[in-house]
């Protein structure tokens, strides 16, 4: 399954990915600031949590890095990564947004990284785990600079909500759904059940030895 870049999805492209950087670079400010990190490390949380997972991607593919070829979405993750520091100082803002932003980046690069994958002929799985990756491999990074056990590993359902939500959102794209409708569908997909995943703490079976 290859889809044609046409000028259409690769404008859908661009805003779902201008929102993920987002979204994604907001939870790592949010992150960062439970350890009280001055101003440059909150920027560098927020730029390797909004960025990271794309570029893995992106290299893996053999395909210009997204950011570098396009400064907007550096600056989008420095702007956002500021506007947070500053509002956090202002209102009072509940740790659990922190959540919130990092399922909404989940679903949005989730969704975007599945979606480059398959524009360049990458078959259906493993474009689906392009999408899980670019998803979650911002929040590695970001835990692991916060000095973390990264969320992922431990976490109600997160990389498999990711998925899910991908191949979902390959299955749409198969049955000829419009892309925008099946992005936007597939990405509530992600987010919402993450979200409940959360609430009910519902998570899979984790290693462990029988004594």
């Amino acid at each position: 399954m290859i889809l044609n870049p046409t000028p259409y999805l690769l404008d859908t492209l661009y805003w779902i990915t201008l929102l993920a950087v987002i979204v994604s670079s907001a939870s790592g400010v949010l992150k960062a600031g439970f350890k009280q990190f001055d101003l440059f490390g909150v920027i560098v949380i927020a730029i390797a949590t909004g960025l990271g997972g794309g570029s893995l991607r992106d290299m893996l593919l053999d395909r210009n890095v997204f950011w570098i070829y396009d400064q907007v979405f550096f600056i989008a993750s420095i702007g956002s990564a500021i506007t947070i520091f500053i509002c956090v100082r202002l209102i009072n803002v509940s740790p659990k947004y922190f959540l919130v932003a990092d399922a909404a980046g989940l679903a949005t690069f989730g969704i975007a990284g599945t979606l480059v994958a398959l524009m360049v002929g990458v078959p259906p799985l493993i474009s689906s785990f392009m999408g899980v990756m670019t998803g979650t491999v911002g929040g590695i990074f970001r835990d692991v600079l916060c000095n973390e056990t990264p969320v992922v590993f431990l976490s109600p359902l997160y990389a498999t909500v990711s998925w899910i939500g991908s191949l979902i959102f390959i299955g749409f794209l198969y049955f000829e759904l419009d892309i925008t409708v099946a992005a936007i569908v597939s990405g509530l997909v992600i987010f919402i059940s993450r979200l409940l995943s959360i609430y009910y703490n519902i998570s899979l079976p984790r290693f462990r030895f029988k004594y």
